[in-house]
């Protein structure tokens, strides 16, 4: 293994430790080295097979902007002119199905693997972390001589060892949470002239949120543009949790009647449109467009319907909402809420020229797919969900053997994974929602006509391939991604209110302004103490940035059966502070600020720091 394959693999074994979870952690070390040398053994023979160098591979994926949210789709009002461009340059998958929600497509997406298999449910409340065990995407092509780099919206925890830093990539700027203004996300950011965490630090970055994703993107492709590079760009744009756009892009849709909402949306869209007709110029003036494998895909179904978190909500009966004729937009287990655009351009490959790809395919076949396209030999410990479509792509005469199959989803977005909560059961078609609703899809592309009574047969086989399903994905139910604290990659960490593991969404105080909102609500966190030692806690209202008073007489402290405190907050503090003594292991950890006569809440935000033995 040269030093450069040495240095990864290294990298990929320093998330395990030693002492009581060592056994465990060693195991992953073992397992991550011998994906390593797989992945290496099947990318020098394939090298050795062809002189030319291996693809890159730019990743792209929006975030909320549905399949019918490209102009080319059919949008009334859209002006998308890049994206129908590279549509027109592209294989272009028709029946491409993810995850309702932002999280699980983007862990099945890193994975090849269903994202109830990898700990991933959820956006909130610890369910939208990924596993430390689960190798990644990046994890692979950097294994085999890749510079990887993300930038953008990761969603699939922040601190070490879940955050995009330490999950395989060379160069990861990111903005914390689900979405920029979420609670873990620097305080205050807005889109424009943010703060976002640059590989360990949060930094000041001038622009528009989107114009810094591509920007970054840009800047390196530029420097590794001689050896083979994997970028994930997965923007935070449309997502309208504090949606904000520059009033140019506004004004691009000034003479439409729609709500204001509707045209930030857009505008949204539009500035993504005009990011990516400048990577799309790059890549062809740097001489890169042939080698180049670029996925532009979504990550769920749109969000352009009324919503009770929107900075302007849509009127219920404002009746210009498109979304290609499907029933549902985000969140919904119909075909709306996850089937998505993804174009797929590899003119090396032969792929492209706007080929229709009509078998159903989904989030967790691109990894296995693009290993076959880089010639990366898929590794042996890692049994994928997803398989390589590589036949679909390169040969438009594929689809007529292609064989059967079925495809599973569910929308949980609970504490536990409820079996047949809005659920899919997926073949090119048929769709068994929720075991018992059945829709023809060849007959009723909108999910209007529920045909279970006709069709009794086709709904037992479809529910008795999902009951198989689930029981071989439900094995890890009761795990959990336990939040690190005192690890000596990340001594000092914030836990955010946003993880915290409570049985009511409606209670975690996912998003800043509901921070400021002061929501009189409480939650533990799953925490893993990686070393013993003495610690430093302060419970805090808003991160120390924001310069809060504390409004508390009181704070209070519980870990497990080791640590139960309680202290006076004095007046004017921005935080209450707390020293103990730790063991390392797992335990559950919970705050509570108290006010004399008034309400009491948990700490939305807790700085733990690791003081030595």
């Amino acid at each position: 293994m040269d030093a450069k394959h040495g240095e990864a693999a290294a990298l990929m074994g320093q998330r395990n430790g030693t002492g009581r979870l060592g056994a465990r952690r060693a195991f992953t070390a073992a397992f991550r080295g011998f994906v390593c040398a797989a992945i290496l053994a099947g990318v020098h023979a394939a090298q050795a097979a062809a002189a030319e160098r291996p693809p890159n591979v730019v990743l792209i994926m929006t975030d909320d902007q549905g399949y019918g949210d490209i102009a080319a789709h059919g949008h009334p009002h859209l002006k998308t002119p890049h994206m129908d461009r590279l549509g027109e340059e592209s294989a272009r998958l028709e029946q491409f199905h993810v995850d309702p929600t932002c999280s699980p497509t983007r862990s099945a997406l890193m994975t090849g693997r269903y994202s109830g298999r990898v700990g991933v449910w959820h956006t909130v409340m610890g369910r939208n972390i990924l596993l430390e065990d689960e190798v990644t995407m990046a994890d692979l092509f950097r294994a085999a001589g890749y510079r990887t780099a993300a930038f953008g919206k990761w969603h699939l925890g922040d601190n070490y060892p879940y955050g995009a830093k330490w999950r395989g990539f060379d160069d990861a700027i990111v903005h914390f949470g689900g979405g920029v203004g979420q609670t873990p996300d620097y305080w205050g950011n807005d889109y424009f002239e943010d703060h976002y965490f640059d590989n360990g630090a949060w930094t000041p970055f001038q622009g528009y949120c989107t114009d810094v994703w591509f920007r970054e993107a840009l800047r390196f492709i530029d420097a590794h543009r001689d050896e083979p590079f994997f970028v994930y760009l997965p923007t935070n744009a449309a997502h309208q949790t504090r949606s904000h756009v520059a009033q140019r892009y506004k004004d691009i849709y000034a003479g439409v009647d729609a709500p204001g909402q509707a045209k930030v949306f857009w505008g949204m869209i539009s500035n993504i449109d005009d990011n990516l007709g400048v990577l799309l110029d790059r890549l062809e003036r740097w001489d890169l467009e042939d080698n180049t494998i670029l996925i532009f895909m979504g990550d769920n179904g749109t969000t352009m319907r009324p919503h009770w978190w929107a900075s302007e909500d849509l009127p219920d009966d404002w009746e210009d909402i498109y979304n290609a004729g499907m029933r549902g937009t985000k969140g919904s287990h119909y075909d709306g809420g996850h089937r998505v655009f993804c174009y797929i351009r590899y003119p090396n490959g032969g792929i492209g020229g706007g080929q229709a790809v009509t078998p159903i395919t989904a989030h967790i076949d691109l990894l296995p797919t693009l290993l076959d396209l880089c010639g990366l030999a898929p590794p042996e410990s890692v049994a994928f969900d997803g398989t390589s479509i590589a036949p679909l792509l390169t040969d438009p005469d594929a689809a007529a053997d292609w064989p059967e199959r079925t495809i599973m989803l569910h929308n949980q977005r609970v504490l536990d994974p409820i079996k047949w909560r809005q659920t899919a059961v997926m073949t090119d078609q048929w769709r068994l929602v929720d075991g018992d609703e059945l829709y023809d899809m060849d007959a009723d592309p909108g999910q209007r006509e529920n045909v279970i009574a006709a069709h009794p047969e086709v709904a037992d086989r479809l529910a008795a391939e999902y009951d198989a399903w689930w029981d071989d994905i439900s094995q890890r139910f009761e795990e959990s991604a336990p939040l690190y604290i005192g690890a000596s990659e990340q001594p000092a960490v914030t836990l955010t209110a946003h993880d915290w593991m409570t049985g009511d969404t409606a209670e975690i105080p996912w998003n800043q302004p509901v921070v400021r909102n002061r929501i009189a609500t409480n939650g533990p966190w799953s925490l893993r103490v990686a070393r013993d030692g003495r610690y430093r806690f302060v419970l805090r209202e808003r991160p120390e940035t924001a310069d809060f008073e504390l409004q508390a007489d009181q704070a209070r402290l519980r870990i497990g059966d080791a640590v139960d405190e309680t202290w006076p907050v004095e007046p004017g503090a921005r935080g209450a502070a707390v020293e103990v003594e730790l063991s390392a292991g797992d335990v559950e950890m919970q705050t509570w600020l108290i006010e004399d006569g008034a309400a009491e809440r948990g700490a939305y935000y807790v700085e733990a720091i690791y003081l030595g033995d």
